[in-house]
């Protein structure tokens, strides 16, 4: 009788340590991004329609405060920038062309703003996750430099990455949860004119 009980224990012991090995290598297939570029309902959508990103969040991160909230954030006194993190599959999408679009959808000449949004809280920068997204990015703002595409100077900055705080559930994917609110106030910020401007057919790209 014990042997009974004891061979479907050993295959039910099996079963959950191959899932748990696969639950494991589906986790080590993904990878994160955290990009600042201004308000942080502007920078979902682009992201969201690549191909291999999983998820975008609106937060806030390279402050001083924890759990920052967003009129604290907005009064632009926590030192923390308005920021999305993208979970994505490198095997879909790989970081450097996470850059290509994040670069494509910023000011990368304008100081502590974006677009009609002023102040430290709305620069744009750059918050690598590890060495080899700091190398990327700094190597991606170099060849925008060497490029000869502009006359001022790049401003965007490349920080380390301190702790990401989520944003509060109103802002998240809020382009799709108010959309004439998000349209007037993208169109009224001159966001997509600005991108224009600055990278002709080029703007929004993903």
């Amino acid at each position: 009788m014990k042997m009974r009980f004891l061979i479907p224990l050993v295959l039910g012991l099996s079963a959950l340590s191959s899932a748990a090995a696969a639950d494991t290598g589906e986790r080590s297939r993904t990878a994160a991004a955290i990009f600042a570029g201004g308000c942080f309902w502007c920078m979902e959508p682009p992201f969201d329609k690549t191909e291999g990103v999983i998820s975008t969040t609106s937060g806030y991160t390279g402050g001083t405060s924890a759990n920052p909230t967003y009129e604290e954030v907005s009064a632009g006194g926590t030192g923390h920038a308005e920021a999305v993190k993208i979970v994505y599959d490198p095997s879909k999408v790989s970081y450097a062309e996470l850059l290509h679009i994040f670069w494509r959808n910023v000011d990368p000449l304008r100081k502590d703003a974006q677009f009609c949004d002023t102040g430290s809280q709305y620069r744009s920068a750059i918050f690598p996750l590890d060495e080899e997204q700091k190398r990327l990015a700094e190597e991606s703002k170099r060849e925008l430099e060497d490029s000869g595409r502009f006359s001022q100077p790049i401003v965007t900055e490349i920080a380390e990455a301190g702790p990401f705080f989520p944003a509060e559930s109103y802002h998240q994917d809020y382009y799709m949860k108010n959309p004439n609110r998000y349209t007037f106030y993208r169109w009224s910020c001159g966001r997509d004119a600005r991108l224009e401007q600055i990278w002709g057919d080029e703007a929004g790209g993903h």
